[in-house]
């Protein structure tokens, strides 16, 4: 859908990127004098969002969130009661912004309650660092970040890493009393997640220097036994769990337009991911049928085949995005996108996206163009300090997961893969995936289906079996599109929205005579920030798709 502007609000961001990046600059922009109370209040909602403890720990009982409720009412009447009349749309962005933050908590508390239907929100140590702004899925306030430790430790980083796992034991215990829901399919797939935190605390036992630091040991010892019973008791009170774990069409769809802020509904969206299913398999065949005359790809089968791939790669996709004018180039992308480029995985133990990855990784790592708006965050904060950092409950996702998958294409029709059609077919190959696993979440979460028949429509329908091949990625894929509605179909329907943002961009552009460049486009978005890829649309070109 391309938005009809609507004459008399639409202003026209007409001017180069230099210039519209000068006027995104708070420093450049006149503050309206009412805006501090926006910044105020966006300080005092996020302090409030943070739980208080109990027993040193994040404190989800009902009895606390009953207690609260008051509190949270009356920051959400200070926000309606802020006259944002006047205001330049960014400033008007960011009042959405917390707008549909302080929906997230409202809904969590009222429907999701992941601290009541779901165990893994009781995960508390995480192994790796999320290629978005915040980790996938509902997670608690107080949760390890291994990735961020280097062994052996010092002093000071032993101390930090008792303080984080001291909270394990408290949690899981609370967790006992917590977690009355009826989900079947969350209770039992979380089980999972706790279980594998226990095999992390243990790993970490093995780690260089830590079995000289007999007090780091001993709180380790302590987070295993507590882990390893909190599964027991998971496990235990699963014979007795036979509820679904959907949250029904009517409720994903409130969620969609007033939390995630996207303009579309459970229906909506089942009609896109079917049409982008159908697209990316016919384009692959035309794509096979085309290509039918050129030798096929073959899979790197060593690690130095591998590496010397990797490397080809990595230049090509830099060299490309600089010379071909595709986006600003900053001197912290390359870096940031070599990080990540991966190791030689055998055969069998290959999933999806490294079965990819060995014909030719480029499209992968065209989707990591999240590590160029993880590194632009550290190295180009956002002058708005309701945007400077990660949104609440996975709202980026339009936008993160949105832009990273549309540009696998996008870099794909502007000519990356001239080098070699086949790598095109990689690309729709790809985008059927996504296709297929977003749809069987929908599914899931209206419960006309269950989350390993959710998984079925996930396999079947990627091509070539690459979905087959390993399970893990399956079951971790539609658990999390379970336990965070919206996120299973981000991929597509924010792609979706990217395309038409661009749409709207260029038209404008072109009624005015103005040349299109796509540099300006994707500079501009970055410059806005990790918001909403709706909030975006509208920032750029004046034409507010929400509405």
């Amino acid at each position: 859908m391309i938005a009809h502007p609507k004459f008399h609000v639409i202003r026209l961001l007409l001017i180069s990127c230099c210039s519209l990046c000068s006027l995104l600059a708070q420093g450049q922009e006149e503050q309206p004098t009412n805006y501090d109370q926006l910044t105020s209040l966006f300080t005092e909602w996020r302090a409030f969002e943070t739980p208080p403890l109990l027993n040193g720990v994040p404190d989800y009982t009902a009895a606390t969130f009953e207690k609260r409720w008051p509190n949270f009412k009356t920051l959400q009447r200070k926000l309606q009661g802020i006259d944002t009349s006047g205001w330049s749309i960014t400033k008007q962005v960011d009042w959405r912004i917390v707008r549909a933050e302080m929906n997230g908590y409202r809904f969590n508390r009222r429907v999701l309650k992941p601290w009541v239907r779901d165990p893994a929100f009781y995960k508390t140590v995480w192994t790796y660092r999320s290629d978005v702004p915040a980790h996938e899925g509902p997670t608690h306030h107080a949760t390890t970040e291994l990735w961020t430790y280097d062994f052996p430790l010092t002093e000071a980083e032993k101390d930090r890493l008792i303080s984080d796992l001291k909270v394990i034991t408290p949690l899981n215990q609370q967790a006992k009393q917590n977690l009355t829901g009826n989900a079947r399919d969350l209770w039992v797939t979380g089980i999972r997640d706790i279980r594998g935190q226990s095999m992390v605390l243990q790993g970490i036992l093995k780690q260089e220097g830590v079995e000289s630091h007999n007090d780091l040991v001993n709180v380790i010892q302590q987070a295993i036994t507590s882990t390893d019973e909190l599964v027991s008791w998971l496990e235990a009170e699963a014979e007795t769990k036979t509820g679904p774990s959907g949250i029904g069409k009517e409720q994903y769809t409130w969620y969609l337009k007033n939390v995630h802020l996207v303009p579309l509904t459970w229906e909506d969206e089942v009609m896109i991911l079917k049409r982008e299913l159908a697209r990316a398999w016919s384009s692959l065949k035309l794509e096979e049928h085309r290509n039918r005359n050129l030798p096929p790809l073959t899979a790197a089968d060593s690690p130095e085949a591998y590496a010397a791939l990797a490397e080809v790669s990595a230049q090509s996709l830099m060299k490309f995005l600089e010379e071909d004018e595709i986006v600003s180039v900053k001197d912290y992308f390359e870096p940031a996108l070599r990080e990540h480029l991966g190791g030689f995985v055998p055969n069998e133990r290959r999933n999806f996206f490294w079965i990819t990855a060995h014909y030719d990784p480029r499209p992968l790592y065209s989707h990591f163009y999240h590590w160029f708006e993880l590194a632009r965050m550290q190295e180009e904060p956002n002058p708005s300090v309701v945007r400077r950092g990660p949104l609440l409950y996975n709202i980026f996702d339009s936008r993160n997961e949105g832009m990273a998958t549309a540009v696998e294409e996008m870099f794909m029709q502007a000519g990356l893969y001239d080098d070699n059609p086949r790598v095109r077919e990689i690309v729709y190959i790809m985008i059927a995936q996504r296709a297929a696993r977003g749809l069987g979440s929908l599914y899931a979460h209206a419960n006309e289906m269950t989350m390993e028949e959710a998984g079925g429509i996930h396999s079947e329908y990627t091509p070539r079996g690459w979905m087959k091949t390993e399970k893990e990625l399956l079951i971790f894929e539609q658990h999390l599109y379970l336990r965070q509605p919206g996120y299973g179909t981000s991929y597509i329907t924010g792609k979706y929205l990217v395309e038409n943002a661009l749409a709207d961009y260029a038209r404008i552009q072109e009624s005015k005579g103005m040349e299109f460049q796509l540099t300006n486009f994707f500079d501009q978005l970055n410059a806005i920030g990790n918001i909403p890829i709706s909030l975006g649309h509208w920032q750029m070109t004046g034409v507010d798709v929400l509405k």
